[in-house]
């Protein structure tokens, strides 16, 4: 690799782990990150992206400017300028717009095949990486829409990366130089949150208060805690609603909370069963950083093995 292309490469490692580090800070502390931020890096991603496959000729450049935009429309409000009066025909444009750009990058993969030349695989895994974070979203795997534009952005600051910076196994370092870098992201968050469940049934047997199942996925809070905790109460004797709330904002979700935590008081109930509201982007980044360092921790095992 050039050293330009080194350069390059590491500019969009710093960019994505400079930009997660704040995500992950926001969510944390308010369970909300500005749309702003998202916007911001896939405009940087896109620039660093169209200078890393530029060498390569037009049409690797063509390319990857069509799926830069495919990137971005998700982290622009343009459905909302439609306004209510062209809301019925965002679905048709949006499936309109996935499948054109599917069969454009297919179509040239197949006429011309792939290589930095031609279709270079960062193009191939951004459209990747996208699909995917439309397809969890829409699944409900990936909750937040937050969650889903991270993935985005991530895929296109970062498309694939092949040599970890740290600890880099040569029997993983073929897989790596296919497989889009949102799923080593992924697959790194999915092993770290395997951590909580058990932290949380620690926590409930030092305070001996464990019972199974709901041990690993909640604890006991004082009701005077509520609004300042993120959290689910559950208590069925408080109506449906309160068992799984969707809150438009963070504000929302703490008024709701101070309802509760209330209604509780009244009740003279002094603690209650919470599940936590994770962080999920915290759990995003802890990947991102480990997939930067160590590349994808899971083959990472299946190498020691």
């Amino acid at each position: 690799m050039s050293g330009a292309g080194e350069i390059l490469d590491a500019a969009r490692a710093v960019v994505l782990a400079g930009g997660f580090a704040y995500a992950a800070r926001a969510d944390l502390r308010s369970r909300e990150v500005s749309d702003a931020l998202w916007q911001l890096l896939g405009a940087v991603a896109v620039v660093l992206g169209a200078l890393a496959v530029a060498p390569g000729g037009a049409l690797p450049l063509l390319l990857w400017v069509v799926v830069g935009a495919f990137a971005l429309e998700h982290l622009l409000p343009w459905d909302e300028a439609l306004g209510e009066r062209h809301a019925a025909k965002v679905p048709a444009i949006e499936l309109a717009v996935y499948a054109g750009v599917i069969a454009l990058v297919s179509g040239a993969a197949y006429r011309w095949g792939i290589g930095s030349s031609t279709v270079p695989l960062e193009v191939i895994a951004a459209v990747a990486t996208v699909v995917l974070a439309r397809v969890l979203f829409e699944a409900g795997v990936l909750y937040g829409g937050a969650d889903a534009k991270a993935l985005i952005v991530a895929g296109i600051l970062v498309p694939i990366f092949a040599a970890p910076l740290v600890f880099a196994p040569a029997t993983t370092s073929a897989v790596l130089a296919l497989l889009p870098f949102s799923v080593t992201l992924l697959t790194n968050a999915a092993l770290f949150s395997v951590v909580i469940p058990l932290a949380i049934a620690v926590r409930n047997v030092a305070r001996g208060e464990f019972s199974f199942p709901r041990g690993f996925t909640g604890y006991t809070l004082s009701v005077e805690e509520l609004p300042r905790r993120f959290v689910w109460v559950r208590d069925s004797t408080l109506g449906e609603d309160t068992l799984v709330h969707d809150a438009e904002t963070s504000a929302d979700d703490t008024r709701r909370r101070t309802e509760i935590a209330a209604q509780l008081r009244d009740r003279g109930v002094t603690r209650v069963w919470v599940t936590p509201q994770l962080p999920f982007l915290v759990l995003m980044a802890a990947g991102a950083f480990a997939g930067l360092l160590a590349g994808n921790l899971l083959l990472d095992l299946f190498a020691a093995l």
